[in-house]
């Protein structure tokens, strides 16, 4: 168990980082959704290619679908990319939070609930590990709250992640049209995947930051200041 720190721990307001956190994941599953029907596209035009069926019109639907597939990659990364740094600055947050609210119910150090997300392998566990401790020490101070939200959560995150760069690299190494195709219904189950992630982690965002905004109202047990 990392030391407590709970002597330079404030609390402050996880409720608009929440809620921006929240209007992001919702673009996140737009990009996904668009994702998901330019994979549709491209992976049933290939399908003609495969059977040898090439004409001046399948090529001009493969290289519209190819296009689509594209922009929503890069749809997809722009929005991942601007939702998980919001994402940390919230984590980091409600993880100094929770320390006030219980200094001594935390596994890792502070540091952790961001730097658990860089370092291979162990960002498939340690993030999770800290939300556990995040969600106990923000449950009501005599009920705490069961986990099944969080494990769904990192469950559908996981596969994602794994599902995902599976997929990246069937897809790069693919050389024929059979094996393109392979590879983008894999990206689709992927991208499927973390539409269901997206979901899973706007009701955690969202169940976590009233959690903690309520304890902080319910006045007992805080034993540090609350910033203005």
């Amino acid at each position: 168990m990392a030391p407590p720190h709970g002597h330079n721990a404030w609390l402050s307001s996880p409720v608009g980082l929440g809620w921006a956190v929240v209007v992001l994941l919702g673009l996140v599953i737009a990009t996904d959704l668009f994702a998901v029907w330019a994979d549709v596209m491209l992976y049933d035009v290939l399908g003609p290619v495969v059977d040898g069926g090439i004409t001046e019109d399948v090529e001009r639907r493969v290289e519209r679908a190819e296009s689509l597939y594209t922009a929503a990659g890069v749809a997809q990364t722009a929005a991942l990319l601007s939702t998980a740094v919001l994402f940390l600055v919230w984590f980091h947050r409600v993880r100094v939070n929770a320390e006030v609210f219980d200094p001594f119910g935390h596994r890792k150090k502070r540091g952790w609930a961001v730097g658990g997300w860089f370092v291979p392998v162990v960002n498939l566990w340690f993030p999770r590990r800290i939300a556990l401790d995040i969600w106990d020490a923000s449950g009501p101070w005599d009920a705490p709250r069961p986990h099944g939200l969080v494990n769904a959560w990192w469950t559908a995150w996981v596969i994602g992640l794994l599902a995902g760069r599976m997929s990246s690299t069937t897809y790069r190494r693919a050389e024929t049209v059979a094996e393109i195709r392979q590879a983008v219904g894999q990206v689709l189950f992927a991208d499927a995947v973390d539409i269901v992630a997206a979901v899973l982690a706007i009701l955690f965002v969202l169940a976590l930051t009233r959690m903690q905004d309520a304890k902080a109202r319910s006045g007992p047990g805080v034993s540090v200041p609350v910033a203005g």
